[in-house]
């Protein structure tokens, strides 16, 4: 099972001190954050770990009441892609 943990202004996956994958954001406006970031290890590529970390930020969005602006291109592919984002994506 992946461990994936908070940071300050980041979700990611650490080993031995290591971090393996992350996404990065910060506060852009009193009810929104931007997702700027997404990095997966080759370690770990293939095994869905972006799509796992964007979980993580997307219900710490509805958790805080807050929208995403999806900066990262992963994100905003995700976003684009998946009708499940629409509450929290700031259009």
């Amino acid at each position: 099972m992946l461990d994936i943990q908070k940071g300050e202004n980041s979700f990611f996956v650490e080993e031995n001190g290591e971090k393996l994958a992350e996404i990065t954001f910060f506060k852009s406006d009193i009810h929104e954050i931007t997702v700027d970031h997404t990095v997966v290890s080759d370690k770990l590529r293939g095994q869905k770990v972006g799509s796992a970390l964007l979980e993580k930020v997307v219900a710490f969005a509805r958790e805080e009441n807050l929208k995403i602006v999806p900066v990262c291109s992963f994100v905003l592919q995700q976003f684009e892609k998946q009708a499940k984002y629409l509450d929290v994506w700031a259009k």
